[in-house]
């Protein structure tokens, strides 16, 4: 029998559907224009590539630090303001780019990501489970799946402004050239790039501007409404006992924070396999993003696919087969030192793409009017976005080098090691929902 996801006790929900999936492609465009933001701030301050990581640790803490807030809010009000809330605090951040970059230093652009993901925070602790209650428990997963298949277009056009519409028309001075301007030339060449780099952020405040005016105007349903009133304790006490909920936080964790060292040091891999070919930095640094985009390409597109393969294969099962063939890839690209290095970077994203929604799906299984509160957590497990990066780039600063491989390749240990977690979560999460029975120890 045919099972139409988007209906539940008689409500057809594709409209409200449409318009919260609009988020999920607002997101991925700011998530992954940030990425090789990292190289262009390292560049533009005259930092090295930890300091220039730090973006990532402003951007992804304020996951961390607004996850439970708004979900207290959400279950106070709705999900339709948790997203409203959300939709201006990420237009907050996007039009602090402005003064940041009038102050001319590093910093308040840090605190300008931090409330922009603030927003973000609200909007995915809002969006995931408001799409999860659009239908029945049992067609969430796919669901889920289907909302974030459009959050790698949206990434993808984020990674294109970032190659077009900043490294492209940033100074072409390298990295070396910069350390030996006189300060007044640096300055002068600071505020040029920095009038490049806020400009698609201003444009992303505005576009949340117009979204936040439609979601006004618009009625939208009261979809997994319950009316609780649970206390926070007393539903985080439920939540940490579902072994099978724990399990899906750590390898949340440990999903995102390979996700974003893959997409953030892409570019300085390729940057450094193309140089070594004998480009200049900057054609390969522009290359390298090429590189990337056709990662994202590659992550869209097995998005849709996998979300196919999920009505023959159970998520558990799938997912543990991904992060074996992401484990293969992120080998390669330790051991290899030329462009077949890169290829496997690019090859991982197509496993990469079913992971965090799946990781979400199957770990909101049987917690009952808890999921406001379990949406937060595992939001709140973004954290490793901001905890991975630093890590990777500390090692790429090391200029360690073992058996012949460069700090760079060896850095990739560090998503090599996120993916062994998530391959033991989907097989751990396959054996308890499908062979385990009900009520038996290890069930949840």
């Amino acid at each position: 029998m045919k099972v139409n996801i988007l209906t539940k006790d008689g409500v057809n929900y594709l409209l409200p559907f449409i318009l919260i999936t609009s988020c999920f492609a607002l997101w991925g465009f700011a998530n992954d224009m940030t990425g090789p933001i990292v190289k262009a701030f390292s560049k533009i301050f005259r930092m090295s590539v930890t300091e220039g990581a730090l973006v990532q640790v402003a951007f992804y803490l304020g996951y961390f630090a607004m996850a439970f807030p708004a979900a207290k809010f959400i279950q106070r009000y709705s999900f339709k303001a948790g997203v409203m809330v959300g939709l201006s605090l990420f237009a907050i951040g996007s039009f602090l780019f402005f003064p940041a970059k009038l102050l001319g230093f590093y910093y308040p652009f840090l605190l300008a990501y931090f409330i922009l993901t603030c927003g973000l925070s609200f909007l995915e602790t809002s969006c995931n489970p408001y799409i999860y209650c659009m239908g029945s428990e049992e067609t969430g997963t796919r669901r889920l799946n289907l909302a974030q298949a459009f959050n790698p277009i949206g990434a993808l056009m984020g990674m294109y402004v970032a190659m077009e519409f900043v490294q492209a028309r940033m100074s072409g001075m390298t990295t070396e050239q910069r350390m030996r301007l006189p300060e007044v030339q640096f300055n002068t060449l600071k505020d040029n790039d920095l009038e490049v780099l806020i400009g698609p952020y201003l444009g992303l405040g505005i576009v949340c501007l117009l979204l936040l005016t439609l979601l006004f105007i618009r009625k939208m349903p009261k979809a997994g409404e319950t009316g609780a009133t649970k206390p926070l304790k007393i539903a985080m006490s439920e939540l940490i006992r579902i072994k099978n909920y724990r399990e899906g936080v750590l390898a949340q964790f440990f999903y995102v924070g390979a996700q974003v060292t893959c997409w953030t040091f892409i570019i300085q891999y390729g940057t450094r396999v193309f140089m070594e070919e004998g480009m200049e930095e900057k054609a390969a640094e522009i290359l390298s993003q090429k590189y990337n985009i056709a990662a994202m390409v590659f992550f869209t597109v097995s998005r849709f696919i996998c979300t196919w393969f999920l009505k023959y294969i159970s998520p558990g099962r799938l997912l543990s087969i991904l992060g074996i063939m992401g484990a293969c890839f992120i080998a390669g690209a330790i051991v290899f030192t030329d462009r077949n290095g890169v290829y496997c970077l690019v090859a991982v994203s197509a496993c990469m793409s079913l992971m965090f929604p799946t990781i979400y799906g199957i770990a909101l299984r049987g917690v009952g009017d808890n999921v406001k509160f379990a949406s937060a957590g595992l939001i709140m497990s973004i954290l490793g976005g901001s905890v991975f990066p630093p890590l990777q780039a500390l090692i790429i600063d090391s200029d360690i080098e073992l058996f012949g491989l460069s700090s760079t390749n060896l850095s990739f240990i560090v998503p090599f090691i996120s993916f062994i977690v998530i391959i033991i979560y989907g097989h751990r999460a396959y054996v308890r929902h499908y062979l385990l029975k009900p009520g038996t120890k290890n069930y949840t």
